[in-house]
Parts: structure tokens; sequence; C-alpha cells
């Protein structure tokens, strides 16, 4: 493409949230951990190795009868309350900063599980009810 010549209106988003498509024979529950598999298709946060943390689903994205890319999902980046795994895998204050890896679709872990869990983002803070984790694709790959 040729440089310009003159002004354009270039597309933009805001990063409130992001767009992306559905994998296969997939459900996202609004509120859920969603993460993206190595095909670059959503699906919701789970034990499995091979993804990475994107947000939370910010309505109900049904792909349970159709093909990979069938329907999109609108994803929230940003910090998230997740719930909190139990003994040897639970987050304490000392792992703000550190990588949190799914368990499911709201529960996050210390441990990558003997390498059978995906990162899911950077912990932000642990409180009474939970992990509040920073949802940011980027940084979480880079992570």
């Amino acid at each position: 493409m040729a440089a310009l010549t003159a002004g354009r209106l270039t597309p933009r988003r805001e990063g409130d949230y992001i767009a992306g498509a559905v994998a296969a024979s997939t459900t996202l529950f609004a509120g859920a951990m969603v993460m993206r598999n190595a095909a670059g298709y959503l699906v919701e946060g789970q034990t499995a190795t091979g993804l990475v943390g994107v947000g939370v689903a910010d309505a109900e994205a049904n792909n349970s009868g159709g093909s990979a890319g069938d329907i999109t999902a609108r994803v929230r980046p940003g910090i998230f309350r997740m719930a909190n795994s139990a003994s040897t895998d639970e987050i304490t204050i000392a792992d703000i900063g550190a990588v949190a890896y799914a368990v499911d679709d709201q529960t996050v872990a210390k441990t990558d599980g003997s390498s059978s869990r995906s990162p899911a983002g950077i912990v932000s803070d642990v409180d009474d009810q939970g992990v509040w984790i920073r949802f940011d694709e980027a940084l979480t790959a880079a992570s």
C-alpha cells in the first residue's frame, strides 16, 4: 500500500472490549474467564495447555452447536476478581505481580499444575473474596 497523500479517517477501537471468534462447541457464560487457543479462537477458562487469558465475557456467547468462528463474543480486558484455588495452589498477597493459571472459567491457581494449565493473567490483588486478575493478553503471553 502506498503512503498517504491526504488525510484520512482512521478506524479505531477504544479498548473497552475486544471481539473474537468463538471456538466450535463452546459456550462462554457472561462473567466467565475467556482464553484464546492456539488457533486464535476464544474458549472458556479451563485446565488445558496452549491457551492464554484474554478477559471476561461481556455476555453469553453460545456456539455449542456451531463450527469455529460461527459467532463472535465480546470480551472485556481489565482487572476482575476470580475465585482462588485451594491448598498448595492458593494465591496469596505474596504472589501479586506473578502469573496466575486457569483452573476453570472462574478459578485461578498459583501454579501451572505440573504443566497442565495455561496462564490466565497477572495477579493484581488478593482479598477475602478472591483474586484480582489483570487480563491483558499481550502482557500475559509475554510473561
